[in-house]
Parts: structure tokens; C-alpha cells; sequence
């Protein structure tokens, strides 16, 4: 297959699609599409019935952008409405608060196109920080960190991150059925009882630029807790795919489909 050029740090690239999940971030947004590669196949965002202009907004600032109206509740199930709408051959996850510089998903792309199956952004890797984390969060993430490289094989240096890309044809191979921030550990561990390629991308993650988090540090460190041990008493092929529910897709100019 022939990739179009993107760039001169990568000179051949699939069509590649952002997902953004959103909820009120609108004077966030401008911080976030002024990053993002002008050579994004397309972004989608999946608005989780925001009560400000965050849907206006994206249109503006991404012209031909495709919104997806969110029909559940938390970031997994954003994220997995976000998933089901794309078309492109790979898909770069990001948040919208202001925190992660899009000019980093070429690092992403690039480690990809080299033969990876899931580039997982980390903050602690060698070139990656974060300005964003607080100290108990930190030892949190490397505590939880430890417990699934210890129980999964894997050789992780950052778990709770929202920043990574994958072919999506791994998605088949990682059914993802869970509606909140662990989300991310879900996927980090699957990708790996799934033999996938995984290769760690250093990244800066940023202060969030207006408003404040919905995560919160203990509770949402329970639930990734659960998650990894429930995953390691659940073998690979007794996961059933769930059946999600309909999509409402609006695009400039159409209504929703």
C-alpha cells in the first residue's frame, strides 16, 4: 500500500484519525487543534452533551470535523463511540483539555508505520514529563504500574496516560467494555495478552489550560485497580464483545446518522 508524505521527519503515513473526547472544553480547544498535523485524515470528536460551545467551537477551528453525540457516560465509552466512527488505518487518542501537543503524534505514526502495533505515550519515559501530576497521583501510577508489568508480562513505564495511537484493526483484538479513565489501563493490558507490538513514545504532558479534571485520583485508582484483577483471572478468549449502542454522527452541513 502507498502512503501519501507527510512530512520530512516521516515521508510516507496511512490516513491517520484523531479521536477527542470532550465535555465542556470549549475555551480549551483552540490550545489542542493549533497542534494538530494539518495532514490528520480526520478528527472526530465525541461531545458528552456539553452545556457550553464545544461543539460550535470544533466546527470552527476543524472544518469537515465529524461529531459524535455521546450516549453514555465516561471517557471509556467516549472513547469507544469515537473509535466506532472512524475510517481511518490508524487512530490517535488525545484529550481535550489542553494538556497533550498534538506535533508529538508524528513520533506516534512514525513508530507504526516502523512495524509497532500500539504506540503508548509515557510521561516517565526517557524525553517524556509531566507538569500536570501530583505526587500522590505519581506514586499511584507507578504502584499500579508495577502491578500489571508483574502480573502481565509487560515492561510498561507509565499506565494511566490518555495519549496513545494503534492500527485499527487492533481494536478486534482488544474489545474494549468499560466506561471510565480505566479505560487506558484496559487497553494497556489487552494489548499485551493479545501479543500485540507495543512501543512506549516519551511524551510532555501539560497543565490542563482551563477548568478542572473530572478524574479523581482514589476513586478512579480503585477502578483501574479492578480492572487489572479482573483481567488477570479472565482468560483472552472468554471475553464477550459487547453490543454497543447506535451512534448519532452529525457532520457539517447534514444532520445526524
Amino acid at each position: 500500500m502507498r502512503y501519501r508524505p507527510i512530512s520530512s521527519h516521516l515521508a510516507i503515513a496511512p490516513p491517520v484519525s484523531v479521536v477527542i473526547p470532550a465535555m465542556n472544553e470549549a475555551r480549551n480547544l483552540p490550545y489542542v487543534f493549533r497542534t494538530l498535523p494539518e495532514w490528520i485524515h480526520e478528527v472526530v470528536l465525541v461531545d458528552g452533551r456539553s452545556r457550553d460551545e464545544t461543539v460550535q467551537v470544533a466546527r470552527d477551528l476543524w472544518p469537515g470535523i465529524k461529531v459524535v453525540g455521546q450516549r453514555g457516560k465516561g471517557k471509556g465509552d467516549a472513547l469507544i463511540s469515537g473509535f466506532a466512527a472512524c475510517t481511518g488505518d490508524i487512530i490517535v487518542m488525545i484529550d481535550a483539555d489542553g494538556s497533550a501537543d498534538g506535533r508529538e503524534i508524528v513520533s506516534y505514526v512514525s513508530a507504526l508505520v516502523s512495524g509497532a502495533d500500539f504506540a503508548k505515550g509515557s510521561r516517565f519515559a526517557n524525553g517524556g514529563g509531566t507538569d500536570d501530576m501530583t505526587a500522590i497521583r505519581k506514586l499511584g501510577n507507578r504502584v499500579l504500574c508495577a502491578v500489571v508489568n508483574a502480573k502481565f508480562g509487560a515492561r510498561y513505564t507509565d499506565l494511566c496516560y490518555g495519549y496513545n495511537a494503534f492500527w485499527r484493526h487492533c481494536l478486534d483484538k482488544i474489545t474494549l467494555d468499560c466506561t471510565g479513565f480505566e479505560v487506558e489501563t484496559l487497553m494497556n493490558i489487552r494489548v499485551v495478552k493479545a501479543g500485540l507490538k507495543v512501543q512506549e513514545i516519551p511524551s510532555h504532558e501539560y497543565d490542563r489550560i482551563h477548568g478542572v479534571s473530572n478524574l479523581r485520583a482514589v476513586r478512579d485508582g480503585l477502578r483501574v485497580l479492578r480492572v487489572i484483577l479482573k483481567e488477570r483471572g479472565v482468560p483472552r478468549s472468554a471475553r464477550r464483545r459487547p453490543v454497543g449502542p447506535a451512534l448519532r454522527i452529525s457532520v457539517p452541513g447534514g444532520g445526524a446518522s
